[in-house]
């Protein structure tokens, strides 16, 4: 599918399914584990990637959506990504593990509301 063929759904859907998969991958770690599995700590930070990216797609190609949903930090989540991009080996992992324990429950919670309506 291209990247045009995507509608907010969509996007919304890859948010909950990354949040989806950060939560399983973290669930059975501790904040030391999490920190000493590099394999996990990588494929959480892949996932808040692909949050950004779909936050950044429904700012970008729905604007009044966005607009319409003012609790939901759509620049914020654009921004982590672009942290956790573009920070290679200097990604901060306690602001990681943080945001996986204290922000994406809040998130998941939102977002699944918005995606029933």
């Amino acid at each position: 599918m291209r990247k045009k063929d995507f509608r907010t759904p969509d996007y919304l859907q890859h948010i909950l399914n990354a949040i989806e998969r950060i939560r399983a991958y973290t669930a059975p770690l501790s904040h030391e584990s999490f920190e000493a599995t590099p394999m996990a700590v990588d494929a959480v930070v892949r996932n808040i990637a692909i949050i950004g990216e779909a936050a950044r797609n429904i700012a970008r190609g729905d604007p009044d959506f966005a607009a319409a949903h003012p609790e939901i930090p759509w620049e914020a989540m654009y921004g982590m990504r672009n942290h956790v991009t573009h920070g290679y080996f200097a990604v901060d992992i306690e602001i990681v593990w943080s945001t996986v324990q204290t922000y994406l429950p809040d998130l998941e919670r939102k977002l699944s509301r918005l995606s029933q309506k």
